[in-house]
């Protein structure tokens, strides 16, 4: 508690990686920085640590990115270019916009589509409110609110029908553009929160894939429905590197007594690169780092040897964790626990059993030592039901680990901050993130220290409530060791 508290590194730690290194994308640069930049850290820190492949990724570096509208009027919009986007070979590009069409049907479509030749094509669903509904609920009278929201779903419900009705998936759609001569394709995946949207990767192979803001994107579609299509001006910047190897960052302090048994530390490295990846999984980096810092000081001699997973790809499945489960069985058969957080800047607030029989036991006796003031804001649920999916915990538990994910308070995290352009340091709340350090060295110290190991017996599953049959534990499953590439 005193080295947690009155040592505390997180800032430090959390200035050189969101603001030094920055997103961490897997295949780019600043993610092979980031690695390098860990090992370092725990090297001066004492404790052992290493980059380990567990395969290859389309490797990409993100550049600058000008969007800017020349008519109707000049103005420079807010957007940037989706990861892996195509650059546009160091030229700006000019044209007018085009809204997807509303065809009658995929035949329809296929005669609309060489109309998108020389231009900008607007793929997504003008929003009819750049307001939250937490701000209308707030100022609007019931019956307008009610009226605002019966209005969007009857638009997303067209809209929906309308990209149905082009016969093609997402992917596909963007694909058919590019190859229809459209010269950008224009999104706005808005995150129902004030100036946020959600940036993920492109869809394109040729052209450039860009998101802009809620009320730019808005300004482009209204003036393109008024017949008064704008003409936009787009340079895009970045490198495309090739194939490119990616790793896992594992660090670890040696056990003394039971050197071939493990306790785990575990929080994915990569992000999408919106924003920094702050708190996602920025934080759950910072929290397994420093609890590691502290148990290199406090407690160098463990029982059982720890070891930290920085797991690369998770974003794209879990494929860093469910690389090294699948390498590495002799470790997994004897990992007396596994210790995740994953979700956002919050303290802890809840550990489920992830439907482990006796995970009450030991969880419970280990939590016993957790200070009150941490304590007190965690509620437990036993003997739950095993994750199948969400973060690298999941990778664990199906391989029958007892796994736990540490879930953490929400500070806005669905809209603000997961897998958005806000995603910075300035979204950190450190008084939460130095709790949930303190509270995960305890519990590794005492996974460590328990004189027996923790049951990993299975509890029987329920019946699933839509299909009447019983649940099943999740399988196993490969990582993707080779993506990005199509």
């Amino acid at each position: 508690m005193k080295e947690g508290t009155d040592n505390s590194q997180l800032e430090a730690l959390a200035q050189e990686l969101m603001d030094g290194i920055g997103p961490r994308l897997v295949g780019s640069p600043q993610m092979q920085q980031a690695h390098d930049w860990a090992v370092a850290k725990y090297g001066s820190w004492g404790v052992d640590a290493r980059n380990e492949k567990w395969g290859e990724w389309k490797g990409w570096e993100r550049g600058i990115t000008h969007i800017d509208m020349l008519s109707p009027r000049v103005k420079s919009l807010e957007g940037m270019q989706l990861a892996w986007s195509p650059n546009t070979k160091g030229k700006t590009i000019t044209g007018e916009t085009i809204a997807l069409a509303d065809a009658e049907d995929s035949l329809a479509f296929q005669a609309w589509l060489p109309s998108v030749k020389g231009k900008f094509v607007l793929v997504s669903m003008p929003q009819p409110t750049g307001r939250p509904d937490y701000n209308w609920e707030e100022f609007a009278t019931p019956e307008s609110f009610e009226k605002m929201k019966q209005q969007r779903t009857a638009q997303q419900k067209e809209w929906l029908e309308r990209l149905q009705k082009t016969g093609y998936t997402a992917k596909e759609l963007h694909r058919a553009l590019e190859n229809a001569g459209a010269i950008g394709i224009i999104s706005s995946n808005w995150s129902n929160g004030f100036g946020v949207d959600k940036i993920f990767g492109a869809n394109t192979l040729k052209v450039p894939a860009v998101d802009v803001a809620l009320e730019d994107y808005g300004l482009l579609y209204r003036l393109t429905a008024a017949g008064k299509a704008p003409t936009l001006s787009v340079k895009v910047d970045s490198k495309d590197l090739g194939i490119v190897p990616t790793f896992n960052t594992l660090a670890e302090i040696k056990g003394t007594e039971k050197p071939d048994e493990y306790v785990f530390l575990s929080a994915h490295f990569d992000s999408w690169d919106g924003g920094t990846g702050a708190t996602d999984n920025g934080t759950g980096t910072l929290v397994m780092m420093e609890a590691m810092r502290i148990l290199k000081k406090i407690y160098p001699n463990p029982k059982r040897t720890i070891i930290v997973g920085h797991w690369g790809s998770e974003e794209q499945g879990l494929n860093g964790s469910r690389a090294y489960v699948e390498d590495h069985p002799e470790v997994v058969k004897n990992i007396q626990a596994l210790f995740n957080q994953d979700n956002g800047t919050g303290r802890v607030v809840n550990i489920g059993g992830q439907g482990f029989l006796h995970a009450y036991d030991y969880i419970g006796r280990w939590l016993s030592q957790v200070p009150s003031d941490i304590r007190k804001h965690i509620e437990t649920s036993f003997p739950g039901t095993p994750g199948g999916g969400g973060s690298d915990y999941a990778s664990f538990v199906a391989a029958g680990v007892p796994a736990f994910s540490l879930s953490s308070l929400n500070w806005s995290y669905g809209t603000y901050t997961w897998h958005t352009n806000r995603d910075t340091y300035d979204k950190i709340v450190f008084d939460d993130v130095r709790s949930n350090a303190i509270l995960t060295a305890i519990l590794a110290y005492m996974a460590s220290e328990d004189v027996g190991r923790a049951s990993n017996e299975k509890v029987k599953l329920p019946l699933n409530s839509r299909t009447g049959e019983q649940m099943e534990w999740p399988v196993q499953r490969s990582p993707n060791r080779k993506g990005g590439l199509d």
